[in-house]
């Protein structure tokens, strides 16, 4: 996130990690850590909690086109579903892990859940949807691969070991 902000000064990944570790120690490499843990459990939480639903909702498949059709789209929306739930949480670490730590001065934003509520109080609620729709563009569409690929590999596990196994 630091080498990526227009304002950064690195001059490249390896200074990047001298300069935290130089400026913030080894731990300053974890900041956002648990944004991160957040992130993810949110947009695996709206994944695959909503795949298995919207594919029952979906016309029967009576093709193999028409099941790759039903698996790309259960998938596509599960990763638009995934990605609304998690982007605050994305917000977040960005912010968490762009921040400048200055000794003797608390960060303005450290814990996931208190920083959420401040940036909501601070700039209201659209400001924890910033980058959503580049990030839904990409997303979306990859939620759909996703399944494909997973129902794939799932297919060649189940030739290969029979019915009772997967």
């Amino acid at each position: 996130v630091r080498l990526q902000d227009k304002n950064s000064t690195y001059a490249g990944p390896i200074d990047v990690v001298k300069q935290i570790i130089k400026k913030e120690g080894v731990l300053g490499m974890y900041n956002g850590m648990e944004s991160t843990f957040w992130r993810h459990l949110w947009w695996n939480g709206g994944y695959f909690g909503c795949i298995f639903q919207v594919r029952a909702l979906l016309p029967e498949a009576k093709t193999q086109q028409g099941t790759l059709a039903n698996n790309f789209i259960s998938g596509a929306v599960g990763g638009l579903v995934g990605t609304m739930l998690n982007t605050p949480f994305d917000v977040v670490k960005s912010r968490i892990q762009s921040a400048p730590k200055l000794p003797g001065v608390a960060p303005k934003y450290s814990w996931t859940y208190p920083s959420i509520a401040v940036i909501a109080r601070e700039e209201g609620i659209g400001a924890l949807y910033k980058g959503f729709i580049p990030k839904v563009l990409r997303l979306a569409p990859g939620g759909g691969v996703l399944l494909l690929v997973v129902e794939f590999t799932l297919d060649i596990f189940r030739q290969a070991l029979g019915p009772p196994y997967i």
